[in-house]
């Protein structure tokens, strides 16, 4: 039961089961409010002026319910349903392409691996212009999962124009269950012996795609390693369990869950004997951490086995249960809150759901080492906190602070996320870079050069090594890229160029390596510009010797 506890950001609950069955156990009035549902629902279908969709008056009903309740309890349809199952269980089923649209052209960025599409040789850059003899140019991106995913077994037609080639290219792709992947990334820092793994969601099979990445990394050279959690909202938490217990010692507390019936409290405690119980940790987060996230950062900061750095993570310590209704829609409701092994509940305070979902709350010191700080030197921090403050109920009293104890005895925080060990913020872009990125252009470059450049692919495929430190963006290139982008609608500042110049350049040449090889490839190059996880780096020192001390 209990990879069926969902402790992920974005989940979603309902109430009929409760109202059908509550009467038979319950000696308070909710028969009385059923019946008055009841009543209103029946004369609106009655007697309201227009035509009623009861169902939809009832999903609404359902919705607004939940809202009295908290943000992470909430209504979701059949439909909406059917994306969730297919994000927290690893697959859909389709014809395996990653895509973009570039110029009103649904493009290959990438092929998945072991998928159809791949199998069939259907490459990066390819342009499908019909799907099942339909005209897909100038689909919206929305619409393509309609065209493209379906029941396994079933063939789609797909015909593409291919750089270099004359006619139409087609292909009959049989649809098949692809993988999605939890661990969106992991390599060894160049010239390092630091490993990193992303993590975007825990879902069924994220710890068994960690171990496999932890197993690869470590053929590379990897001794140290960084897990990269930033914006990662949360999922399974038998997952977050599993992922913490690799690192932590036998018998040390991982989680524990409380909530107002027995039955639903719980406790996590590691295992024995794991590979990756000594290997130095160094996790990242930042303000979309949350849940699962923060249950794993938690532990680790709590039992003092690695450093927690970035940002202050999301603040969400409550754990919900979905229960599935028999049109297949469902609902998932907070059951318990759970707690690190120190004790915190880092649950920010959800009494205006606005504010709540803005962020507020979090308690975000200045950019710096927390690591051993005294009291009063972070009573100067949350003073420098408030002077920032928006407006009073944004400030917060240190004296009433929910303040613990790591089990070496460090100082940290409750009730407002997960305060990292070492402040570390997150480096900025101009809004060139912005409008940039939102219209893709860094696909469209990275197809045109290529369809220019047919040799280039020939050149390094092969060669990743002699790409990363021998290929460089030059003078020449940013100018195509400027007419590109100006072609686009977006007017060039001169002066934000300048500034985002290193961006810009890696950004190009990250989606160059996407195109030719694969995300790792990418993230690879684009941690070079990547400010938290390079300082992050520095801190392995402090973080074997805070684990020494536990």
């Amino acid at each position: 039961m209990r990879k069926y506890l969902i402790t992920g950001g974005t989940v979603l609950i309902g109430i009929v089961l409760g109202l059908l069955f509550q009467p038979l156990i319950s000696g308070d009035n909710v028969y009385d409010q059923v019946k008055k549902f009841d009543r209103i629902l029946n004369m609106a279908m009655r007697n309201y002026v227009d035509e009623v969709d009861t169902q939809k008056l009832t999903e609404a009903a359902i919705r607004g319910m939940l809202e009295e309740l908290d943000p992470h309890s909430v209504y979701l349809t059949a439909e909406e349903m059917k994306g969730v199952n297919e994000d927290f269980q690893g697959s859909f089923e389709g014809v395996g392409i990653e895509f973009a649209i570039l110029e009103d052209t649904l493009t290959v960025v990438s092929p998945i691996s072991g998928g159809p599409s791949e199998a069939l040789g259907i490459q990066s850059g390819d342009k499908i212009v019909k799907v099942d003899g339909e005209n897909v140019v100038g689909i919206k991106q929305s619409d393509v999962p309609k065209k493209l995913r379906g029941e396994k077994g079933t063939t789609v037609v797909l015909e593409i124009k291919r750089n270099g080639v004359k006619d139409l290219m087609k292909f009959s792709v049989v649809r098949d269950k692809i993988p999605l992947n939890s661990v969106e990334s992991s390599f060894v820092i160049d010239g390092t012996d630091i490993g990193v793994i992303s993590i975007n969601r825990f879902m069924a099979t994220t710890h068994n795609e960690m171990l496999t990445a932890l197993s690869e990394l470590k053929t590379q050279g990897m001794k140290k390693l960084i897990l990269d959690l930033r914006y990662n909202p949360g999922g399974y938490l038998d997952q977050a369990y599993k992922i913490a217990d690799e690192f932590l010692g036998n018998n040390d507390t991982i989680v524990y869950t409380i909530g107002r019936k027995p039955e639903f409290n719980d406790a996590f405690i590691a295992t024995n004997g794991n590979t990756w119980e000594n290997i130095p940790v160094i996790v990242l987060v930042n303000e979309g951490s949350a849940s699962a996230s923060e249950i794993v950062s938690g532990a680790i900061q709590d039992q003092d086995r690695g450093l927690i750095i970035g940002e202050t993570s999301f603040g969400k310590g409550l754990v919900q249960r979905q229960y599935p209704l028999g049109d297949g829609s469902a609902f998932r409701l907070t059951i318990s809150r759970y707690y690190t092994p120190s004790g915190r509940c880092i649950q920010r305070s959800y009494a205006d759901k606005s504010d709540y979902r803005n962020l507020s709350g979090r308690l975000e010191l200045e950019e710096g080492s927390y690591i051993d700080h005294s009291l009063n030197k972070l009573k100067q921090q949350v003073e420098k906190f408030n002077e920032k403050a928006k407006n009073e109920k944004d400030k917060i009293k240190f004296d009433s602070l929910p303040l613990y104890k790591t089990r070496s005895g460090r100082t940290v925080f409750g009730a407002g996320g997960i305060t990292p060990d070492v402040i570390i913020k997150a480096d900025t872009i101009t809004m060139l870079s912005r409008e940039i990125r939102m219209k893709r252009i860094f696909f469209t470059y990275t197809d045109a050069f290529l369809s220019e450049n047919k040799d280039f692919k020939a050149k390094y495929e092969n060669n990743f090594k002699a790409f990363l430190h021998d290929f460089k963006i030059t003078d020449a290139m940013m100018k195509d890229f400027r007419k590109m982008t100006e072609k686009e609608g977006i007017k060039w500042d001169a002066d934000q160029a300048k500034k985002d110049r290193d961006f810009l350049e890696i950004s190009i040449k990250a989606t160059m390596a996407r195109t030719l090889w694969d995300r790792n490839k990418s993230m690879q190059i684009f941690s070079g510009l990547d400010r938290q996880m390079m300082d992050a780096t520095k801190y392995f020192p402090d973080a074997i010797k805070i684990s020494k001390k536990k």
